[in-house]
């Protein structure tokens, strides 16, 4: 179902002392998201197609914090069911907080369902016990360099962060498979961009990256859905 209230405009926060070109832009809602999706249209007319057939995907939104990060980095590398049953497991024992993996040892974590690998990304996370409060104020390269400093943490995480947590309206996740895979199509190119080339194809989409990637996730859903249709 398409909305079509855009009455409100983009929230916008300033860092004070800052330039212009450090304004923060977010999407809080649906009406939001789709005003950005129709200035993107007005830049890149070839998404239309994939907004009159899905309308305005869903902006995923989650509350951040440690938990969201830490579940992130659970989840990596794994099935989804595979995630989904360890993190139920740490769940049920209570150790997704920063002190309840601090009391924990290895032995325990591990009987848990988390790989040494993962323990040692985990602590990281504690270790730098990041003030979340403030990324909600950083630009988004900031909150990329705070985030990619803990071990575990790489750019497409932070990026995941900065638009399902913090709801930033600029990003577009360059090395994301489902977005590369969508945006070939809907650039019409002969093979997948690499993540130096789509960031190069996609700066006119700014600053309605963000926009474009809930549509490319969408619009990847719907192909791999195509391709599983007997033909």
């Amino acid at each position: 179902m398409k909305h079509s209230s855009l009455n409100r405009q983009p929230s916008v926060f300033k860092l004070p002392s800052e330039p212009a070109c450090n304004l923060i832009q977010t999407m809080n809602d649906l009406s939001e998201l789709e005003g950005h999706i129709k200035q993107l249209i007005d830049i890149e007319p070839r998404f239309a197609p994939i907004y009159q057939q899905l309308g305005v995907p869903s902006l995923r939104r989650n509350r951040g914090g440690f938990r969201e990060l830490m579940r992130a980095m659970v989840g990596q590398q794994l099935s989804v069911a595979a995630a989904s049953s360890i993190w139920s497991k740490l769940e049920n024992a209570a150790l997704i907080t920063p002190d309840a993996i601090m009391k924990a040892d290895d032995d325990t974590l591990r009987s848990h369902g988390l790989s040494r690998q993962k323990i040692r990304y985990i602590r990281s996370l504690v270790e730098h016990d990041i003030d979340f409060e403030a990324l909600a104020h950083l630009p988004d390269e900031a909150v990329i360099s705070e985030l990619t400093a803990v071990t575990g943490i790489g750019k497409w995480t932070a990026q995941m962060y900065l638009l399902f947590s913090l709801g930033r309206a600029d990003i577009l996740a360059v090395d994301d498979l489902a977005i590369k895979v969508g945006a070939m199509e809907v650039l019409g190119l002969d093979e997948r961009p690499t993540p130096k080339q789509l960031e190069r194809l996609t700066q006119s989409w700014s600053p309605h990256r963000s926009a474009a990637s809930l549509l490319l996730w969408a619009h990847y859903g719907w192909l791999k859905d195509q391709e599983a249709v007997p033909v």
